[in-house]
């Protein structure tokens, strides 16, 4: 693969519940409401589970998805094709932390920043909705 290593960990708190969190991390029909301008597989169940592969695209980078783990506060998924690593969460009441490493030609810490970003301004304007 081409491109550099790099890794990243960051931690944001978020006016949320751990179950709001769960399900926008845990259910892709959510999770894609967020996750703009990156888009899903359109078949994708209703929520992740271990063992499941799954693409996904920005552009026309292809990035290949498999879930390693999908528990109550933790999802890790394997990367490859457009990024070589792994994107693992974890969450609870108030707090949301994502850890990204692997080799790729893209800016990973500036796309991981602007998904949590991304991630708290929705958590937040469901909050408000509720």
């Amino acid at each position: 693969m081409l491109g550099n290593f790099q890794h990243s960990n960051l931690r944001i708190e978020v006016e949320a519940e751990e179950n709001t969190i769960r399900e926008s991390l845990l259910y892709p029909r959510k999770l894609q409401q967020w996750l703009w301008p990156q888009s899903l597989d359109s078949n994708l169940p209703e929520e992740f589970y271990t063992g499941l592969k799954f693409t996904s695209r920005l552009g026309p980078l292809a990035i290949l998805h498999q879930v390693d783990v999908a528990e109550s506060n933790h999802l890790r998924l394997i990367l490859s094709q457009g990024i070589d690593g792994f994107h693992e969460w974890y969450w609870g009441n108030g707090w949301v932390q994502s850890r990204l490493e692997g080799i790729s030609l893209l800016p990973l810490n500036l796309a991981q920043t602007f998904g949590l970003i991304r991630l708290r301004e929705f958590l937040t304007n469901n909050q408000t909705q509720l």
